[in-house]
């Protein structure tokens, strides 16, 4: 018997079959349940696609309504739950922060056994309701202001947007926000979507499926890729200086890789990096471009003949950092960000898990010594 091939990080290894997200690279395409991401970024809003990632289908307007209404009735969180943010040390990273709450959220609206499918989309609705207050009151509290009791009167980004600054965003910026949750809400099988999946496979209730997902995305090689892009953008200097500090980096190393560039799926641009581009305008549309864009826009059109060829081009990080700095999100926050959009996502792996589950058990190739004999502590050089 031959022994199993092994594939580091389970690369190309299938590990679900699912209907909910699919990926075309080598075409630029990402479409959820059939639809194209970056239609439903310019024609629907967060509500609907979160709907249309859980059901399968776009809902009809009574549905949408009652899906909605009920997301705005399970925004607010237990005063307890506040108390317990305002015990967390303001130093903290708002990621881990974000993880415990979610797992503490768990024990103020208990699902025991997730064999109810009623009890299952209540949790799913406390979920998607809370987790943008559970964001909001952690970056209100580090900075020393009270926490904001979330407006039914506002919709799901824009309420977000105002529960963190105080101020209700104008139109644009209300767009852009939402458009960038619709393009981060789902993206096939990437590593904290694998992790809802195992934990939700051995019957976990959802929060804690929730909390591991979002300890997956707080790792550096899967969220916070748009604060090293940001990073990037401001070492360099401006514009006028994207040539002398490409040329410099590639002299010294032919290899050197662009931040927020490349994908392992993606070998053209990365369509929701279109989608959040495109937006962005219209939010600068109303002031003036940030010159951090400008520099990654020199950057993308430099780098596109020499990197282009590999298939290497802009990914959905290249531009999303720069946009969200331009609205006075702080860069800490980019990555929660990025879960609060896709807890639909990892929330609807979940349960497509829980049809037909089986807990995953995968197996190893083992690489250690065997038979080893006990020498007696007494008896050890």
């Amino acid at each position: 018997m031959s022994e199993p091939e092994f594939r580091p990080g389970l690369e190309d290894v299938p590990a679900a079959k699912s209907a909910i997200s699919f990926i075309d690279g080598k075409n630029a395409r990402l479409e959820y349940r059939g639809l194209p991401v970056d239609v439903l970024a310019r024609e629907s809003c967060f509500e609907e696609t979160s709907w249309l990632l859980l059901k399968g289908t776009l809902p009809s307007q009574r549905e949408l309504a009652d899906f909605d209404h009920a997301l705005r009735q399970n925004r607010s969180i237990h005063f307890r739950l506040k108390d317990l943010i305002r015990c967390m040390p303001a130093s903290g990273h708002p990621m881990d922060a974000l993880q415990a709450a979610v797992a503490a959220l768990g024990m103020y609206a208990p699902t025991r056994s997730v064999k109810d499918p009623e009890a299952n989309w209540q949790a799913v609705i406390r979920l998607l309701g809370a987790v943008p207050t559970l964001v909001a009151a952690f970056h209100r509290v580090r900075r020393g202001e009270e926490i904001l009791e979330p407006r039914a009167d506002l919709d799901y980004a824009a309420n977000f947007l105002y529960m963190l600054f105080g101020q209700e965003p104008t139109p644009a910026v209300r767009k852009v926000i939402d458009a960038a949750l619709i393009v981060h809400s789902e993206h096939t099988m990437n590593a904290s979507t694998f992790t809802a999946r195992v934990t939700g496979s051995a019957l976990a209730n959802p929060y804690a499926v929730i909390a591991a997902a979002v300890g997956t995305l707080s790792g550096p090689l899967h969220g916070g890729a748009n604060e090293e892009a940001l990073n990037q953008f401001e070492s360099i200097g401006g514009p006028d200086k994207v040539k002398a500090w490409l040329d410099a980096h590639l002299a010294a190393d032919p290899k050197f890789k662009i931040m927020g560039m490349g994908h392992r799926v993606y070998k053209v641009k990365d369509p929701r990096a279109n989608v959040v581009q495109e937006l962005a305008e219209h939010v600068f549309a109303e002031s003036s471009k940030p010159k951090l864009y400008e520099t990654a826009q020199e950057l993308e059109k430099l780098a596109e003949g020499i990197y282009g060829v590999k298939g290497v081009y802009p990914n959905v990080d290249f531009y999303s950092g720069v946009v969200y700095q331009a609205l006075g999100i702080p860069t800490d926050l980019f990555t929660p960000i990025f879960a609060v959009a896709r807890t639909a996502g990892w929330l609807s792996h979940w349960l497509e898990q829980l049809q037909g589950n089986r807990i995953f058990r995968p197996e190893q190739i083992f690489v250690g010594t065997t038979g080893v004999e006990y020498v007696p502590l007494g008896k050890r050089p």
